[in-house]
């Protein structure tokens, strides 16, 4: 039988939380290659040198602690073939961190094999807070899933950041879909609700596509059944 490998590469992110001086704290770690190592166009100077490594580090922290924070609202319509109707999935970011926030740091890195393993720390506000405190709500449900995306499908994209949000979303639209199949008994033409991520994702290539693993929250507001129409 033959196996299929998972090489994890950039940037992979190990999710903590901790409390300092009684303010909770988002903590991660991220690691970025200094050399190219996804497919499609590259048009990016190679190899990175500290500064530029260090930025992106603190672009990758900062897309994940705002999906974390603020989440996204989300409007799927499930699609069917039998009925002729595509499947499409929207995404509409809450908020954003930019990398360069004040409360956003590096607190420990590293280089060692071309790789910078950095662990980075960001200090919510007090609203930033009452956000995360939505999320963790009883009526939340939690759900993993792996979202792929072909590399057929990112010809000309050679923004690393780019690569990893497309695949990012479709682990989230993979999460709304498996969270459906074990709820609801019919398939449902339309729902609509937030989500927003658990824990970072975990980026890896498999059989020639980028593969991101993640953990979210999910709430639905609204689900429309085929029946109504």
């Amino acid at each position: 039988m033959r196996k299929t490998r998972l090489f994890f590469l950039l940037p992979l992110m190990l999710f903590a939380t901790r409390s300092v001086n009684a303010q909770e704290v988002l903590r991660g770690e991220v690691k970025i290659e200094l050399e190219p190592i996804y497919g499609a166009t590259v048009d990016e100077a190679y190899p990175l040198d500290n500064q530029a490594a260090y930025r992106r580090a603190l672009e990758a922290a900062a897309l994940f602690f705002s999906a974390q924070i603020y989440g996204w609202s989300f409007h799927y319509d499930v699609g069917e073939r039998a009925r002729g109707i595509e499947e499409n999935f929207e995404l509409n970011p809450l908020g954003e961190i930019h990398w360069s926030d004040p409360r956003l740091c590096v607190t420990d890195a590293r280089f060692e094999n071309n790789i910078l393993s950095a662990w980075l720390d960001y200090r919510p506000s007090d609203s930033q807070l009452s956000r995360l405190g939505m999320w963790r709500m009883g009526t939340i449900r939690t759900i993993q899933s792996a979202g792929y995306v072909p590399y057929s499908t990112l010809e000309g994209v050679s923004d690393w950041l780019a690569v990893r949000k497309t695949s990012l979303e479709e682990s989230a639209r993979a999460a709304v879909r498996a969270m459906l199949q074990g709820s609801e008994r019919n398939r449902p033409k339309e729902v609509t609700g937030f989500i927003s991520l658990l824990g970072f994702p975990v980026y890896g290539i498999n059989s020639g596509r980028w593969a991101a693993n993640a953990r979210f929250r999910v709430n639905v507001t609204e689900i429309i059944p085929f029946a109504v129409y």
